[in-house]
C-alpha cells in the first residue's frame, strides 16, 4: 500500500479549510438556535415588559437582527476566507502541489474511485455555496432571495461530508493506512516499533 505524504502547503490549506468550515457551522448553529431572531426578540420583549416599555413585533425583530449582525458578519468574513482558500486549492496543482482528484484513473480500486468522486461532489457543492454567497453579498438585489434558497442547503452537504470524511479517516487509521492522522497533522509518518 502506498503511503501518502502530505506537504506543508497541503496541510496548511487542509486545516485552514477545516477550521473555516467549523467556524461557519458555529455561526449557522448560533443563528438557528440561541441567536435566532425570534428568540432574541422574545428576550428583548420580556425585558421591556419588566420596564414598562413596549415595541411592536416588527421593531423587536429589527432590533434582534441588529444585535446578532456582528456574529453573522463573521459568517461573511469566513466565507471570503474560504473563497481565497479554495482559489489557492485549485491554483496549487499548477505548481505541483495538492493534485486534483482523478476518479477516471484506470489503476484505482472501486473504493478509491468512490473516495475521489466524494471529494469532487464536495468541491462542486462548496463552489456552489461560495458563488451563491458572493452573489448574496455582492450581486444584484433581485438575485438575493433565490441565491439564499440555494445557499442555505449548504449546511446539509457540509455536515454530511464532515461525517463521511471523519468516518473514512478513522476507518483508514485503524485498517490499511495507519498513521494517516499523524501525517495530516505533522507531515511525518508515525514511528513503527519493531519487536
Amino acid at each position: 500500500m502506498e503511503i501518502i505524504k502530505y506537504s506543508k502547503v497541503y496541510r496548511i490549506i487542509h486545516w485552514a479549510i477545516a477550521v473555516s468550515f467549523m467556524l461557519l457551522l458555529i455561526t449557522i448553529f448560533l443563528r438557528l438556535t440561541w441567536m435566532n431572531k425570534f428568540n432574541v426578540a422574545a428576550i428583548i420583549k420580556d425585558y421591556l415588559i419588566g420596564t414598562g416599555q413596549n415595541l411592536s413585533d416588527d421593531q423587536l425583530i429589527i432590533l434582534a437582527k441588529k444585535i446578532r449582525q456582528p456574529m453573522w458578519d463573521w459568517h461573511i468574513y469566513i466565507g471570503y476566507v474560504l473563497v481565497g482558500l479554495f482559489s489557492a486549492r485549485f491554483i496549487l496543482p499548477a505548481f505541483g502541489q495538492m493534485k486534483f482528484q482523478n476518479p477516471f484513473d484506470k489503476n484505482l480500486t472501486a473504493k478509491m474511485k468512490i473516495q475521489k468522486w466524494t471529494y469532487i461532489i464536495f468541491y462542486v457543492c462548496v463552489i456552489v455555496s461560495l458563488v451563491t454567497g458572493l452573489i448574496i453579498e455582492l450581486g444584484p438585489k433581485e438575485l438575493k432571495k433565490p441565491m439564499e434558497e440555494i445557499h442555505v442547503l449548504g449546511i446539509y452537504y457540509l455536515i454530511a461530508f464532515i461525517a463521511i470524511h471523519l468516518a473514512g479517516v478513522l476507518i483508514a487509521e485503524f485498517t490499511n493506512q495507519k498513521g494517516i492522522i499523524s501525517r495530516i497533522i505533522s507531515g511525518s509518518k508515525t514511528k513503527i516499533k519493531k519487536h
